[in-house]
């Protein structure tokens, strides 16, 4: 299942809110993570309601409203995405510099006679 990209989960350490703020309602958590559409949060945010690891809870007030919170069991990632923020941290670059020289690279068919 893949919930994020790779830029995502182990680009620079960051945190959507969630863990650190607790409920977030659509549009705080829209406004932090600035590099997702609001089509894609929502399906992400659905899928990680699905999987256990996000709580949402719907107010019917007008106007409706919904919160979003961290699960016990999405806090139990915790450790396994500060492995992952420190490992982004050291290996980034590098990263970035492989995506660089593969992007520059002429990837043309090799035509033989």
């Amino acid at each position: 299942m893949r919930l994020f990209g790779f830029r995502e989960v182990a680009g620079p350490p960051r945190s959507c809110g969630l863990n650190e703020y607790g409920r977030l309602r659509f549009g705080e958590l829209e406004r932090r993570l600035t590099t997702i559409t609001p089509k894609v949060l929502t399906q992400r945010l659905r899928q990680l309601e699905r999987d256990g690891l996000v709580l949402r809870t719907y107010h019917s007030e007008i106007p409706p409203r919904a919160e979003y919170e961290i699960s016990e069991l999405g806090r139990s990632l915790a450790p396994l995405f500060a492995t992952l923020a420190t490992w982004s941290a050291a290996n980034l670059g590098k990263v970035e510099k492989a995506r660089l020289e593969y992007d520059t690279t002429d990837r043309s068919p090799i035509r033989r006679p």
